[in-house]
């Protein structure tokens, strides 16, 4: 089967997008259709709207990216679909790639990853979310029998949420200004609060609400030398942090954590695919599809991510379909 051209998303960088003819690389053993992509709000809408820091050009690349930023650019980096061309065994295998927004492209074996048996590809979207939160928890360590508050029930925070809340005696409390999110917290087994319900006197808090109020609560609800981890990338926005008041009698610490790099304490060993492939495989339970609220098509890519950019705070994930 011959197809010389794609259709792929692009970025403008002024919040407006526009799909586009693309050609298909001659490169790679493996032709992917694509079955479902999804949007990385907060990465995407910054690029969407220009916001990436000329400073983050380079490091905020994607693996298959094309032009640059501010735009435009074509960008994304969670896409499942099925081999169509290909070696024998891997001929109809679903697979998960780090690609942007396109209908068809051609990679080699060693840039895709094959989707677990038990993991749907309606839900294995949620790869690069679950990679972050893996991630997350490397750098976050949280201990058994821990009290450990994430904030900002997003797709994120809500997987981190999830993943503490399987260490054994450990207290989870998922904090989200929104009243309703509560569901998730039934869905996912975890206490579902609202800031102004939270418990304090924390051992462990992960930030990830991109916002000034969350770090600040963070801060607040932490116990005496706990750490709080925060997950959120505000792009060229400045944080406004309260470090005066007790955040130094409390001795508490402040670090960040970015998955474009596989935490210290596991880098020795893993690598980026062996992450990735742990983070599908932990796909496998049914109660994260709660996770995936909206769904759209890839020729309404322009208009979907231009409501999301605006402000839609009822999509947790929205999965794209290109059927």
């Amino acid at each position: 089967m011959t197809m010389p051209y794609a259709h792929a998303f692009w970025s403008l960088g002024d919040g407006n997008g526009e799909i586009r003819q693309a050609e298909l690389s001659l490169c790679g053993d493996l032709m992917v259709r694509t079955c479902y992509s999804a949007i990385s709000r907060g990465s995407e809408t910054l690029v969407f709207n220009g916001q990436v820091p000329v400073s983050e050009y380079q490091r905020m690349r994607a693996p298959f990216q094309s032009g640059d930023f501010p735009g435009p650019v074509k960008y994304g980096y969670s896409n499942v679909g099925v081999v169509e061309q290909g070696a024998h065994d891997w001929h109809g295998r679903y697979v998960y790639c780090l690609y942007p927004h396109q209908t068809h492209y051609r990679v080699t074996a060693d840039d895709v990853v094959p989707l677990p048996d038990d993991v749907p590809p309606r839900r294995a979207i949620l790869g690069a979310n679950m990679e972050t939160a893996l991630n997350a928890l490397w750098d976050a360590a949280p201990g058994i029998g821990d009290r450990i508050s994430v904030i900002g029930a997003g797709v994120v925070g809500s997987l981190v949420a999830w993943l503490c809340a399987r260490l054994p005696g450990a207290h989870v409390q998922l904090i989200d200004i929104d009243e309703r999110k509560r569901f998730l917290g039934d869905a996912l087994g975890v206490d579902f609060r609202t800031p102004a319900d939270a418990d304090d006197e924390q051992d462990l808090v992960i930030h990830a609400s991109a916002s000034d109020a969350g770090l600040q609560t963070a801060l607040l609800i932490a116990g005496f030398e706990a750490s709080v981890v925060e997950m959120s990338w505000y792009g060229s926005r400045d944080v406004n942090l309260p470090l005066g008041q007790a955040f130094h009698a409390r001795r508490l610490t402040l670090r960040s954590s970015q998955v474009g790099s596989v935490s210290p304490s596991h880098r020795a060993r893993w690598d980026h695919k062996r992450r990735l492939s742990l983070a599908l495989s932990l796909l496998d339970h049914d109660c994260l599809d709660v996770l995936i609220s909206g769904e759209s098509h890839f020729r309404d890519l322009p208009q979907t991510l231009k409501r999301l950019s605006q402000g839609d705070n009822d999509t947790l994930c929205e999965r794209i379909r290109y059927d």
